[in-house]
């Protein structure tokens, strides 16, 4: 017959064996989870790696944009009177050989005419830039546009009416460079 203890002994092998069997299956579920978190981590930090990548390249996309943007702007402002200057080279050339005919004791009627031509070539120039004289002879008086320069009684003219012209005023674009500086009539004292 067996002891007691011999009988505790043999109930208690089986839950040994039990036990070893939980720990191992409980190991390996750990491992398992272990390793897909590692995984889980790397695919993380590859994914963080590549956003960072990505930032720093458009990063410094944006970068070449705002100089390449400033280069242009600094280029615009640079050389934006170039078609303006080049076009007015020719009206400067005109007035040269006119001084040089002058010199050489022209006719006034060939002086006249040489300057007229100038002039004439100064006006389309101002065409081609959109820049517009304003001569008010005989309009009302437009503060905006014009620069009073003396008021003069006159029956002939309605009050607040440009009788005279001393210097034509100039737009750009529509908009005002230099006013006309102009004699304003006004009413008689009776």
């Amino acid at each position: 017959m067996m002891s007691d203890e011999e009988i505790l002994d043999k109930n208690e092998q089986p839950e040994t064996e039990q036990q070893s069997a939980d720990e191992v299956v409980t190991e390996d579920v750990e491992l398992s989870a272990e390793q897909d978190l590692m995984t889980r981590l790397e695919a993380a930090e590859q994914k963080a790696a590549d956003h960072l990548d990505q930032l720093l390249r458009t990063k410094a996309d944006m970068e070449n944009l705002r100089r390449r943007t400033q280069k242009d702007l600094e280029n615009a402002h640079k050389f934006a009177l170039e078609k303006f200057v080049t076009e007015l080279l020719s009206v400067k050339d005109s007035l040269e050989m006119g001084l040089n005919a002058a010199a050489q004791q022209s006719t006034v009627e060939k002086l006249i005419e040489g300057t007229e031509m100038t002039l004439n070539m100064l006006n389309s120039v101002f065409e081609k830039f959109n820049v517009e004289e304003l001569n008010p002879l005989e309009q009302k008086f437009n503060p905006e546009h014009h620069q009073a320069m003396s008021m003069q009684e006159s029956a002939e003219h309605e009050p607040n009416t440009v009788i005279a012209v001393m210097q034509k005023g100039y737009l750009l674009n529509d908009r005002l460079v230099r006013p006309a500086m102009v004699m304003v009539s006004r009413a008689p004292a009776e």
